[in-house]
């Protein structure tokens, strides 16, 4: 069975504009989006599957889904504040989404079938989904608690424009994740990569240090753990009182890591991440892309 690939877009606006997921750095005005889906199907993915809000459904029908049709099967699920285990109601304060692996959880009576989490507004390269494609499609059938990450290489994912937030990844003799430690601030100074700790000081690490770039390999039992556990969340009154409280992917990982229910395999990538994390990347990126194109790795126009 053929992986899915599930895109988390609900943090799009209805107002085009100024989003930087759906900014044209494309010679024919591409999205990142638009590369991670053409990658994929190179990558054998069958599907795509986009959580988006409900209120811009059909805007998003009409000038995102439309391009793909007769290149890939796509779907859409909703996240809305109000999708809630029985029970639990929504604070009526609350504003802000639940959280990443409240998005994935959307997505449960859709997907059947191994799936790949990635956010819509980062380049992540087509080595990233070769290395997942491949992992997901040699799951034996009926496989569970198999998960996997790609470990992007630190010194491939940083900004020359400021410092980046990312995963520092620890993992085992057998490759597989020990832990996920946000660093928010990390740069390279004197030809080093360096993260800022929580003393303030600078600490160096090597510059082939996995990190997670929030691309994650699942099997469906994932949506079983993830609804258990999101109960257990929204019944801490310390998450439910705090109206920023998120339901996170590492979150639930960690969880089930720490119990010894699932593996998470960590995949070594050589792709190089880039994304507009400030306004002053996004020149670089559209030279990049462009220069992916002029050695041949994409076409001038994807779909």
């Amino acid at each position: 069975m053929k992986p899915t690939l599930l895109l988390l877009a609900a943090g799009m606006g209805s107002r085009y504009g100024g989003l930087k997921q759906l900014d044209g750095l494309g010679p024919n005005g591409e999205t990142i989006m638009d590369y991670s889906i053409y990658d994929a199907i190179k990558a054998g993915f069958g599907k795509i599957v986009f959580i988006i809000r409900k209120d811009f459904e059909e805007e998003f029908r009409t000038k995102i889904l439309s391009k793909y049709e007769g290149h890939i099967p796509a779907e859409l699920c909703f996240q809305s504040l109000d999708a809630l285990p029985e029970g639990f109601t929504c604070p009526a304060e609350r504003v802000k989404p639940w959280g990443t692996n409240h998005a994935v959880l959307m997505a449960k009576d859709i997907v059947k079938e191994p799936f790949c989490v990635i956010n819509c507004d980062d380049f992540y390269n087509r080595d990233a989904f070769m290395v997942m494609g491949k992992f997901l499609a040699e799951l034996p059938e009926g496989c569970t608690d198999t998960y996997s990450m790609v470990g992007y290489r630190v010194g491939n994912t940083l900004s020359e424009n400021g410092t980046v937030a990312r995963g520092v990844c620890s993992k085992d003799e057998n490759g597989n994740l020990t832990t996920v430690v946000e660093r928010t601030e990390i740069m390279r100074i004197d030809g080093k990569v360096s993260y800022k700790d929580e003393q303030g000081e600078w600490v160096a690490i090597e510059d082939n240090t996995p990190v997670s770039m929030n691309v994650w390999g699942f099997t469906p039992d994932y949506f079983e753990h993830s609804e258990e556990y999101f109960k257990e969340f929204l019944a801490d009154p310390k998450n439910m009182e705090n109206l920023k409280a998120e339901f996170f992917i590492p979150l639930m990982v960690n969880k089930l890591i720490n119990e010894g229910t699932s593996t998470v395999k960590v995949l070594d990538t050589t792709s190089k991440w880039f994304g507009v994390t400030y306004a002053a990347d996004r020149d670089g990126v559209v030279e990049r892309i462009q220069q992916l194109i002029d050695e041949g790795v994409y076409p001038k126009e994807l779909f």
